[in-house]
């Protein structure tokens, strides 16, 4: 990590900025509402929020996380988000600097934040992110890395694999496994980050995935039956091979 300066303060007060634009498209999504008006308000009493109120984290923070008006509880996530779309901009200023695919990163990033809350929330994976994200990830690549032709065979292996995979499950068990916005999110990963980091991205999911189930087995709170957001772990994922996927890749070949 390089040492604090103005760079890092400026990717970390971005960060912050455009984190508190994310928790208002992660709340209104799922509603199918406009993410750009009417101005941010309290969900429970309706009352437009002032600038200073919406000033990320130390506004939750000074109001005690509640409403100045009604009271009502402000929740945890608010803060979260804006506190790790900083820290996701800070990283991704860190391993790519100043140039044009730091910019189709932090949009992957800011995408990827969204889709792993909501989906954690609602078990939703909103289209209007997927699918132009997929047609973003094709063209960004046709300038920046991969290129277009490993962006195109992300796109397809990562929507392939899973729609082949939900087929297969819904033919064995007779029900859905896998939900189309998996196939069109994985794509969409795919598109961005092409197929070797898709790969990656799909190997980290189902590993944390295995492992989140089977903690929930043992305390248990679930069964083999159990539903998990797929979405959240490939999102999860996938910024952890937007930023480290060459090494892991590395590291996992030089094991052989």
């Amino acid at each position: 990590m390089p040492p604090f300066g103005p760079d890092l303060a400026l990717a970390a007060a971005a960060g912050l900025a455009v984190g508190s634009f994310l928790n208002v498209a992660i709340h209104r999504l799922p509603l199918e509402a406009s993410v750009v008006a009417p101005p941010s308000s309290c969900p429970a009493c309706g009352r437009s929020l002032r600038w200073f109120e919406n000033i990320p984290v130390a506004s939750w923070v000074a109001l005690g996380g509640r409403c100045r008006t009604c009271r009502a509880p402000i929740a945890g996530t608010y803060p979260l988000v804006e506190l790790a779309t900083a820290t996701l901009f800070v990283a991704a200023w860190a391993v790519y600097g100043w140039q044009p695919l730091l910019l189709v990163r932090l949009a992957f990033a800011c995408a990827m934040v969204v889709l792993f809350v909501v989906d954690l929330r609602h078990y939703l994976l909103p289209d209007a992110i997927t699918l132009p994200g997929i047609v973003a990830g094709l063209a960004s690549s046709a300038f920046v890395p991969p290129g277009l032709l490993p962006s195109l065979m992300g796109a397809a292996l990562g929507g392939g694999l899973l729609l082949a995979l939900a087929a297969t499950w819904r033919r064995v068990r007779g029900v859905d496994g896998l939900g189309m916005g998996d196939v069109k999110m994985l794509a969409m990963v795919g598109a961005f980050l092409g197929w070797q980091q898709m790969l990656v991205t799909l190997f980290l999911a189902s590993v944390a995935g295995s492992l989140v189930g089977i903690g929930l087995i043992v305390a248990r709170r679930g069964n083999l039956q159990s539903r998990l957001p797929l979405g959240s772990f490939l999102a999860a994922g996938a910024l952890v091979a937007s930023l480290a996927g060459d090494r892991l890749l590395d590291l996992y070949l030089s094991l052989y």
